[in-house]
Formats: C-alpha cells, structure tokens, sequence
C-alpha cells in the first residue's frame, strides 16, 4: 500500500513555497537564537527533547514526539519569555559500529555492489519461506496464535524491512547514494553524514532549534569528549561511580560479556533481578514413579531439598497458598554449593544461570543430581512456603507457565496476582481438570485467599477485585489478564500498604527491600538474575547473567535514591504532566539499582581512569542538557563534530580541564588558572546560570525507566547543594500509529519525516501530529487530517485576503448581541487554547485555537449576512490577528506568511509573528455564553419544528417564560444544595443520589422521568456554563436577544413573520394570545427553553 498523494498538489506547492520562504526570512533574521539575558526581569524558558540516535533519517515517530516540544517552545516565546530550545544527535555505544561491521561484512561476502543470494526470486522464496518456518515454530513454542493478521510475531527489523531478509546495503540504499555505501564500513563516516542531514530535516519541518548550540557526543566532538570526563571525574568523586563484580548480560560460549553489538537478538536488554524463593520439600508421599522415588532418597539425605521460584515481588509471600509448575515441563535437581550446599529444583535454563552468579565452586558449571524431572512429577508434592500462613502448601498445575522464563516454578499469591486467582479458582471450580493431574480437593479447596496488602479502590484482595471488574474468568483472557496484572502490580507497589506480618503499616515501597533482605537472612530466599528479555550472540549462545568485573552507577544507593523521589514526588519541585507518569517515576526509582556504565567496545568517551572502558550510551547523555547552555560558545554554529578551528573563541578543548568545568557549572568553585579568558570563562557560568533548571524535557514514555529517571540521578549527584537546579518537568507521550496502524514498511505507512513534510507541508504534518493525540496512550497520525489541512490552511488565508480587500466596506459603530456573542466565544478560545498549550494539550489546544475559532467565525458569518449585515471591522481584525497567533505553535510558517504578506505587519516594529505577544483575552462572560447558547439552541429546535410545520405556514410564534413550574423550582434548589455542599461541583454520585431524592420527594409517579430528565439536563448546562444553569430565575432578557436577532431567525426560517409571548407575565399583555395553545406545550416551555408554533 503506498502512500495516498494529496488531492491536488497546487494548495500544497503554495504551503511549502511559503514555508521555504519563511523558513530563510527566519534564518537571515536569526529568530530562534537567545543568549542569556542576566539583567533582563523577563522570564526564560529551557525545553528539550533526548537526542536520537544518527544511524538514519528521521522519522514520523520522532517528528510527532518532538513537535511536543517545539509547539511548547513557541507557545512560550508568545508568553514573552527568552525560550531556548536546542537539539543535537546522539552517536555514542554500538548500534553505528555493528551496522559498520555488518555492511563490512557483506561487502567481503557478496562483492561492491553485492549480488546476494535473494537476488534470485527462487532462492529468495525458500529464504523467506524458511524464516517464516522458524517464526512459525518459535511463536508455537510460545503458544503464541500466529495469524497473518497478526503484526507482533514479526521483529523491529522486519517490521519495518516488510521482509525477514535483512540486508545493511539494503537499508543504506533507502537514505544514502549508491557510490556512497561502501564508505559506511567505516564508522566515522555515518557521524559525518546522518547529523547534518537531520539538521537540514528539522529545518525543513520548522523546528526552530537554536542551532549554534548543536553537537554530536562521542570522542570525536573533543568538547563534548571533555565535557563528559569531566561529568564522570565528578560523580566518582561524588562516591556514584564504583567498582566491582557485578551482574551482566554474558555468553558462556563466547566467555564474555555480550555487548549489544555481540548480541543477534536482544539488543538493550539488560540484567533484571529476581528473589528466589525456596519452598523446602516437605515428602515424597507414596511415589508412584522412579523419578518421586529418587526425589524421596535425595530428601532422606544431607542436604535440604527446595522447589525454587523466582519473583519479583518478594513482599508478597505472605499471601502463598500454592506452588504452581508446568506438567510437560523439563526440570533437575541441582546441588548449590555456596554459602552453604542444599539442592534445588529448577529448569536447566535457570540452573545454567545459577552457575554464573557465585553459587558455585567453579563458574558455569553445576551439578545435577537427578535430571529430566517431569512437570508432572512434581505435581501434588507438598512444600513449606516461607511467610506464608499456612504450614504446607502444594504444587499445581498450570498450563501457561514459560520455561524461558524464571525457573519455570511459580509461586502462587492469588491476592494480588491475577493469572494466579484465575488460575487457583479453576482447580476449584474444575475438579475433573484437577483431578486429571492427581490434585485432589484436598490440595486445593482449603487454600483461601490471604489478604496481605491494602490498596486504596482496590481493597486487600487486589486481584479479586479487579478480576471481578473486568470480568475475567479465565487464564484464556489474556489480554484482560495482562491489563489487571500491570494496574494491580503498580498501584501495590506505589500506594499499597502491608497489612500482615512484622511490617504491617508500611507502604509496599519501603517494605518491599527489607522483607527481601529479612528472606535472604534467614536462608528462604536468594539472589538470581537473567536478562529482562531473550538475547542471542552472534554465535547462537542463550545469553545468561553472569558476576563479572565492571563499572557501575550506584542507582540503589538510599539516600540518592530518597533525593530523587523527594524530588518528583513534591508538585511544587516537579511537573509530571500526568499522574500515571508519575506513578511510573516512582515505581523505577523503587527497583533501579546499579547500571553498568561502561563497555569495552563501541563508540563514546573513555572512561578518564580507566581508558580500556567506554562509557556506555545511557550514561553519557544524562546531563548533556547543561552542555547547550555553553555548546555555542564552544563549538559555535555549523560544527557538529567540534572541529577546533571553527569554534568562535578559538577555545583549545585541551583546556577544558576539570577545573573549567568546575567553575562554570558548580557554585563554590573558584576561578581556575588556565589561558582560556576569564571573561568567557563567566559568560559560560553566566550561560549555564541562566537557563539551568531545564522547565521541561520531552520524550516518548519508554525512556521512563532508563534514560528519563537516570537523568534526574545524575543531576541530584552533580548538583547535590543546588536541588534548586534539577530538572523542573518531564512530559511524556505513546508511541505513533499511522492511521491507525503501527508503522512499517509491508504496510506502507513507514514515513520519513523530511518525506511526509515534502507530501504533506510542513504545516499540514505538524497539524497531524497536534491532532494525533497527546496522552501516554499511543497516538495516531492520520494521512487524511493532513490532507484536510492543507486545504483548511489555503482556504483560511484565502479568506484572510478577501476580508481584507473588503475591510473599508465593513460595519463599525457599536457592537450588536451577535457581536458581542462573538467577541465572547474569541475570549474564550484564546484562554482555553493558552491552557491547553501550558499542559501539554496540544490536540485540545488545536481544537479550541483552531477548529472552535472557525466555528465561531463561522456562526458569525452565517449571521450578518442571513441578517443582511456586513461583518464588523473590528471584530475581523481582532479575529484575524488572534487566530494567526493561537495557531502559531502548531503552524508557524503560515502564521508568519498571513502576519508578514497579508496582515502587513511591519516586522522592525513589531517583530516576526514567533515573537508577537499572546492575544489578550478578556475572562469568558459565562452570562453571555449562555445567552448565545440559548440562541443557538431554539434555532437547532425551531429547524426541527419546521420539518413538521405544513406546507404553507409562513408566521409563527414563540412561546418564553422566566419563571419554572414549582416542581422543577424544588430540583433545582436540591441540585443547589448539592453543588454547594461538593465545593462547587456535583458529587461523582450525583445520578444515584438524585435517583434516591426522587423516590422520596416526588409523589407524583408521572413526574419521576421527567424529573431526571430535566436534572441531566441542568446538570449538563451546569457543566458549560456554570452554576448559573441553576438559577431560579432568568439573568437574561430572552425577548431582547430574539427581538435583536429577529432578522436571522426568519431568514434561517424562512417565514414572514414571528410574534413572541411571554408566558406568567405580570403584565399579562400575552395571556389572551396564549389560550390558543394545549397545556402541554405551555408546559413544555421553561426558562431558556422556548417553543416555536407555526401558523
């Protein structure tokens, strides 16, 4: 499926002529570059966005991330601030060296260019057909449903390959000429080639980026190479940077550690820990296999025999009422011999590992005493759950275990893990399934739910409760289950509290470590990891976790720790944009730990006193944010690479000594001898002075747990005296779709963002992204939205000019009601669309600022001329220069066209539109909103009227009154009461409490539905207009508004003529008229509720 063309090209042709011509104004006239304003009383404003990585073009998935910043950014400049918003490109770790090497490789192999093998459409059916086989059996060993319709068997590459067959020349051709390629075996030329690509890219799309302040990172930048040692230096003083054995992802095949370029599977992936649990085998009872029979002699013997289960959750083994262990499964006892000899059953996989991680005499090797256990062997068996209430428990089966998983033995806390309630529930409900396995009732029956942890909303039976709501009845209800499994497991760990044991009290946060701990004391429990997810070397070797000598960060150090959760958790310090986000925040800063920070191969820094090691990827771009505030000193415009002759100082980065950096970034630390002038040496600390704290940084929600909350650590480590300096907000979103569909290739929807800016406009993609939503929820951008933009865009400035041409033949003088009604709905929009922008709102924002301004514009037009009235000058200059400006973080180069070329806007006096001043907007008169929706709504009737009028009927009347029928005075002062007694706002109860308060109050059994219909009704007007909705008697004159508007309403109508009567008028000037109409529309009317009769 390719990409769909835009109707017609000539609007779009215009937009990008316009955004080329714009996009050099700005340039010439330097718009987005600021500089510290020390003695300036304006505010400033620091947003920025994780540098992507430089092995290719960018894409749709960074362009709709990043727009977050950049319409932040611009929505700031409006506010009048000094906002500096800078961007650079991420080269350091292995991914470019790899692809170096693979390209390499296929070089030698298949030739320049290379002819390879699937060139031939035969050999390359079976390759394709043979990867397929091999997907196919691993998704069955997984137990996954392969379908075709189903895109998440498929790997990252092949997704957006649209192929198994991966070729490096293959993906090098999509971006780079041809005679080109083989110049990519060499590392070095993709840092020179990618960057300044994505420099001219993010022009194109109108970032806006400060681009004197760019750079890229690794060894080859000498300033950012200096800069980085010189981050390291402070943290190993700071105590941060240790040394020691520690846990790494390793190939026992290979001997080493498999760094991510050694690995064909499992790139990023890292250690992950586990507690070990070990349930001690209690009996063998009557053995009725070879296999029970030698596990009874090995329990007869000297050491201790334990099923061991690994959990993440150690916290909550008091609530143990079984041990669950997959029947067709493979598993052998193992002799542990350190600290102390005891025999653990477990899966081979699991013992393999074990034996890297100092449990025994010799590493990677382990005894088996007894191998090939069966599943169903250990079936029945009853066991000592440490913690657990009850004395023995037994092991069960279940069918869902993974064996690549853990150890393939799962302990079970039906409380609060889901998979384990449904499973446990369906032994009890299914006897003859229990039965089948040799699991009598009396191995499951008496094993009761434990209530262990306390969960606001949730009660103490977490997995109950939300099973129950979800209405999941069985371990088949996979995707219910991972849903339940994931809020049960975060709001236990972030707001639960235990409620048995010695920490009762205590929240699951804090008591999650010292129970661990208490385990490991008392020998019920130990240590054990495996990578997070399945990694493969390149030699076909399952990677295992194995104690190997290694640099690390001390993340789990308790009060860093403790620093930076004080930090995030404290609303008035940090700004997460989302409560869920934070929610996630807290969770990784309760289980990061250490990080290994360096590797021995790749692209990067060397470790300053240790040069065999290479920093690693994550930790070297944790504080790069401070270094844009002195990059353009340094470096300068248009030297990514640091070149050394083009910085503007003619600084030597040789000099950049600790010292330096000491005094320009640190507060105590003293002027340093050093040939660099002291005059630049204060304008770098005045630099960073100014824009440090960074308000806000921008990501996608998977760099929460590694890069986000690590960045947060190292600037509590390097600023441990100056909190005040840490970083004052994160905002984060989902991932993209396109048009409703993950991005790749086979599906035709993968875009390159320069491509899509070059199909679309800028302005058009950017509308898309704005629209394609802003929460933690994947995103979608729509192809049509940005179609239809184009055409919006075009036809608005098209108006624009012809308002303007017409401008001396508007109405001026004093504002009507519609025009008030339509100054009003301005007011309103530009305050909802500034609250929208300031929370990171942006399709809200696009809504209110774009869509609502039109609308209302729209009415607006409809009016004058159904009224046979100009529109007032006034109001469409207001209108004009409001909506160039609400619009213009989302599209800034047809807001800048419209206030330069068809506005006139002399750019010397009032400068370019990026930089004019966010509309005044005065508070939305809520009383005239009603009035208007009061309009609006007897047209909306009165068009559903005439559809039923006869033919020929050209008057009509309409029927008001100020005053309500005395039961409808009664709900009203009720829903008073409510409102007032909720703090101003209706209680979340509020239809089952009216509900009630009906059943008591209205005698009348005929009223009750019209009762509650008439509440919503209020309620609803409540919530769009205030609680004025629930005044008693009319604030307006509803007359006035249809006699001023009488003009619109017959000419909307098309009738000759209305009369208006006021029903309970004290006058009664109208009653004689009135007795003409039925009781029951004279009922029907209410205040703000009129009725139309034809006649």
């Amino acid at each position: 499926m390719s990409a769909p063309v835009p109707k017609g090209t000539a609007k779009r042709d215009a937009l990008r002529t316009n955004e080329r011509s714009i996009q050099s104004l700005w340039e010439d006239e330097k718009v987005y570059e600021v500089d510290a304003e020390e003695s300036s009383e304006r505010e400033k404003f620091m947003v920025t966005f994780p540098y992507p990585y430089s092995n290719g073009n960018l894409h749709i998935g960074h362009a709709f991330s990043l727009t977050k910043s950049v319409f932040r950014a611009q929505y700031e400049r409006h506010l009048g601030k000094n906002v500096l918003w800078p961007f650079a490109f991420h080269c350091t770790g292995m991914p470019i060296q790899a692809a170096a090497n693979k390209l390499k490789s296929e070089l030698e192999l298949y030739g320049t260019p290379p002819s390879f093998p699937e060139n031939d459409p035969k050999v390359r059916a079976q390759m394709e057909a043979e990867i397929a086989a091999k997907a196919a059996e691993a998704a069955a060993k997984a137990k996954l449903n392969v379908s075709k319709k189903k895109k998440g068997n498929k790997t990252k590459l092949v997704q957006k390959s649209g192929t198994g067959i991966v070729r490096q020349w293959t993906i090098l051709a999509k971006m780079v000429p041809l005679e080109l390629i083989p110049s990519f075996i060499d590392p070095l030329v993709w840092l020179s080639y990618f960057p300044p690509r994505g420099v001219t890219h993010l022009n194109n799309f109108g970032a806006g980026v400060d681009w004197r302040r760019s750079f890229i990172t690794t060894a080859v930048n000498p300033y950012y190479d200096a800069f980085i040692r010189w981050q390291f230096e402070t943290l190993r003083k700071r105590g941060k940077v240790l040394f020691g054995k520690r846990n790494n992802v390793f190939s026992i095949v290979d001997g080493q550690v498999c760094a991510d370029h050694d690995r064909s599977e499992g790139e990023g992936v890292g250690p992950q820990e586990y507690t070990l649990i070990k349930l001690k085998l209690l009996e063998v009872p009557d053995p009725s296999t070879a296999v029970q029979t030698s596990l009874g002699e090995l329990l007869g013997g000297d050491l201790p025999v334990s099923l061991v289960a690994a959990t993440l959750r150690p916290e909550t083994m008091y609530g143990q009422t079984n041990l669950f262990v997959l029947p067709t499964g493979t598993y052998g006892a193992y002799k542990i011999e350190l600290p102390q000899p005891e025999i653990f059953i477990m899966s081979h996989r699991a013992a393999r590992g074990l034996s890297c991680q100092g449990y025994t005499q010799t590493f990677a090797e382990i005894e088996c005493l007894l191998g090939d256990i069966k599943g169903t062997d250990l079936l029945g068996l009853p066991v000592k759950a440490p913690n657990s209430s009850y004395e023995r428990v037994y092991t069960l089966p279940l069918l869902t275990i993974s064996m690549g998983k853990g150890t393939g033995i799962v302990t079970s806390v039906p409380s609060d893990a889901p998979d384990d309630y449904v499973a446990l529930q369906a032994l009890k409900i299914k006897p003859d399934f229990a039965a089948k396995y040799g699991i009598t009732p009396a191995m499951v029956d008496p094993f009761d739910v434990i209530p262990i942890i306390d969960i606001p909303g949730y009660g103490s039976t977490s997995a109950v409760f939300v099973c129950e709501k979800l209405k999941i009845t069985s371990f088949n209800d996979k995707a219910k289950l991972a849903q339940a499994k994931e809020e049960t497991y975060l709001k236990g760990f972030t707001s639960g509290v235990m409620i048995v044991g010695p920490h009762a009290g205590t929240k699951v946060s804090d008591a999650k470590p010292i129970i661990k701990e208490e385990m490991i004391t008392d020998g019920t429990a130990c240590l054990y990891f495996e990578p997070e997810s399945k990694v493969m070397s390149r030699t076909h070797d399952e990677c295992v976790v194995a104690k190997t000598d290694q640099w690390y960060l001390a993340y789990g150090e308790t009060n860093w720790a403790q620093a930076v959760k004080d930090h995030v958790l404290n609303a008035e310090t940090f700004n997460a944009y989302d409560e869920s986000a934070l929610t996630k925040y807290e969770y990784v800063i309760g289980w990061l730990q250490e990080w290994a920070c360096t590797r021995q191969f790749g692209l990067g820094t060397q470790l300053p006193w240790d040069t065999k090691w290479v920093i690693e990827s994550l930790s070297d771009s944790t504080i790069y944010m401070s270094y844009y505030t002195i990059a353009h000193i340094l470096q300068g415009r248009n030297n990514l690479e640091g070149d050394v002759t083009k910085s503007p100082h003619g600084i030597d980065p040789k000099l950049l000594t600790n010292d330096v950096f000491d005094y320009i970034y640190l507060k105590n630390a003293p002027l340093p001898t050093t040939s660099i002038s002291t005059d630049l040496l204060k304008k770098c600390r005045g630099e960073f002075r100014y824009w440090y704290p960074m308000d806000l940084r921008v990501s996608a929600k998977d760099l929460i747990p590694n890069h986000l909350t690590m960045a947060l650590y190292n600037h509590a480590a390097i600023w441990d005296d100056e909190p005040e300096l840490w970083p004052k907000g994160y905002y984060t979103n989902g991932h993209v779709l396109v048009d409703a569909q993950k991005m790749s290739k086979s599906a035709g929807n993968f875009l390159l963002m320069d491509e899509t800016v070059e199909l679309y406009s800028a302005d058009a993609t950017r509308f898309a992204c704005a629209d394609a939503g802003d929460s933690l929820d994947d995103a979608n951008f729509s192809r049509e939205t940005a179609d239809s933009a184009i055409v919006s865009l075009v036809n608005e400035e098209d108006w624009a000019k012809e308002m303007l041409e017409a401008h001396p033949k508007l109405r001026t003088g004093e504002y009507s009601f519609m025009d008030r009604v339509f100054d009003n709905e301005m007011d309103r929009c530009i305050r909802a669309t500034a609250h929208s922008y300031s929370t990171m709102q942006f399709r809200d924002g696009l809504q209110h600022g774009w869509h609502e301004m039109l609308l209302a514009r729209n009415e607006y037009r409809s009016y004058c001329h159904s009224a046979a009235s100009p529109l007032h000058a006034k109001l469409v200059t207001r209108f004009l220069e409001t909506i160039v400006i609400l619009i213009c973080p989302v599209c800034p180069h047809w807001s800048e066209g419209l206030w330069r070329n068809v506005l006139k806007k002399d750019i010397t006096k009032v400068g370019a539109a990026v930089h004019a001043p966010w509309p005044q907007g005065k508070a939305e008169d809520k009383l005239l909103t009603r009035q208007s929706k009061f309009l609006r709504d007897s047209l909306k009737a009165f068009r559903q009227q005439l559809g039923k009028a006869k033919k020929g009927w050209t008057t009509a009347s309409i029927l008001i009154t100020d005053s309500y029928q005395q039961w409808k005075v009664n709900v009203l002062e009720w829903m008073q009461e409510q409102y007032k007694s909720n703090g101003d706002s209706f209680p979340k109860a509020f239809m089952g409490d009216l509900k009630k308060w009906v059943g008591a109050n209205v005698s009348d059994k005929k009223l009750n539905k019209d009762t509650m219909q008439f509440a919503s009704f209020v309620k609803r007007e409540v919530d769009e207009v205030g609680s004025m909705a629930m005044d008693l008697l009319m604030p307006y004159d509803q007359k006035a508004i249809l006699m001023d508007t009488r003009q619109y309403i017959l000419n909307q109508l098309n009738i000759a003529d209305i009369e208006i009567l006021k029903l309970n008028d004290e006058s009664g000037e109208d009653d004689e008229k009135l007795k003409v109409f039925a009781e029951r529309i004279t009922n029907s009317v209410t205040p703000g509720r009129c009725y139309l009769c034809f006649h």
